[in-house]
């Protein structure tokens, strides 16, 4: 983690997203765990080892990057070759949020970038925060986002995490994101096939639970008639 290159996209997303003091995210963790697993592919795609054709993932280049957790996600990708079809953007985005959100976080405390603090809801159910730690450079993450928010999105890699933000909704919350204005940071989310499969996915848990919730009032509904 933020290494001679400097940190990677799923890595400053990571803290764009935190509350450094709060430890919990701007935006629900699922949401996060989409946007992360989105940010890695993003990440390689900057590299030049995937692309993104008609939704889905194709590997073009198969050597495995430095960095060791892009190294790993790749592994979880088919390499090219003859007859081999791609995987499907959103699908493996859904799949893989859950495994690539705690792989980042893991590597972030073993680094000393978060600190992990176990609560419990209700004094039983226990689940963590995640404040910034000793060695965290958020500050210069959000510096940096806040800076290529007032040059417009200069570069490839601004409009990569922006697109993102703005995929998870994190473009009211993220300090910085204000500079950027947000109609131009969701014109991003379907120009980026990353940022689009995540977008899809937070849609289809948006409209999972309003279907539940037009459920549960109309069971409510029926047994008070």
């Amino acid at each position: 983690m933020n290494g001679p290159l400097g940190p990677t996209l799923p890595e400053e997303l990571l803290l764009l997203a935190l509350d450094p003091q709060r430890g919990t995210p701007y935006c629900r963790n699922r949401t996060l765990e989409y946007a992360l697993a989105g940010a890695a592919l993003a990440e390689l795609e900057l590299q030049g080892r995937v692309t993104g054709q008609r939704g889905e993932i194709q590997v073009v280049n198969p050597l495995e990057p430095p960095d060791p957790l892009l190294a790993a996600l790749m592994r979880s990708l088919p390499a090219p070759g003859k007859g081999r079809s791609g995987v499907p953007a959103q699908g493996w985005v859904r799949r893989a949020g859950q495994p690539v959100g705690g792989m980042y976080l893991e590597a972030a405390v073993q680094r000393g970038v978060l600190l992990r603090e176990t609560r419990r809801f209700l004094g039983l159910v226990p689940y963590h925060r995640h404040p910034a730690g000793p060695q965290s450079y958020a500050v210069h993450v959000r510096e940096r986002f806040a800076a290529a928010g007032r040059a417009g999105l200069p570069d490839h890699r601004s409009r990569a995490l922006a697109s993102l933000v703005a995929a998870a909704g994190l473009d009211r919350r993220v300090p910085g994101a204000g500079l950027t204005s947000r109609s131009a940071m969701r014109s991003l989310i379907h120009e980026r096939w990353p940022a689009e499969a995540v977008y899809r996915n937070v849609r289809r848990d948006a409209s999972d639970r309003s279907g539940r919730r037009a459920g549960r009032a109309g069971t409510v509904s029926s047994s008070g008639s």
